[in-house]
């Protein structure tokens, strides 16, 4: 019998496995930001989408919540999660994306 729904393999997924695989825990925005400089655009909904379902099949694992005091146009908290690779991640170590991050180093706060 066919499985029915959505496959469980994400090609957005994987990649994001890619970039924490390199950089350690990063949150959500910031995984949005440079997912689109590296890979082809997707909406930031679709990149939440990934996280939450990651989490859910072990691929990552929330490291921390931290609430961060700035000027926001919703006010003066944000909450920012970041994700690290959970246990059932398996990175392919993509050349592409060390690379990326390697000459983002000097600059690494953008």
């Amino acid at each position: 019998m066919a499985q029915r729904g959505r496959p469980v393999k994400s090609e957005i997924r994987q990649n994001i496995i890619e970039m924490l695989n390199v950089t350690g825990p990063m949150y959500g925005y910031k995984v949005h930001k440079f997912y689109n400089e590296l890979f082809p655009a997707c909406t930031r909904e679709n990149i939440y989408y990934n996280l939450r379902k990651g989490v859910k099949l072990g691929e990552f694992e929330l490291a921390e919540v931290r609430q961060e005091k700035g000027e926001y146009s919703w006010g003066s908290m944000v909450e920012k999660k970041y994700y690290k690779l959970g246990p059932k991640a398996a990175p392919r170590n993509d050349a592409k994306v060390k690379d990326f991050f390697e000459k983002l180093k000097p600059k690494k706060d953008r």
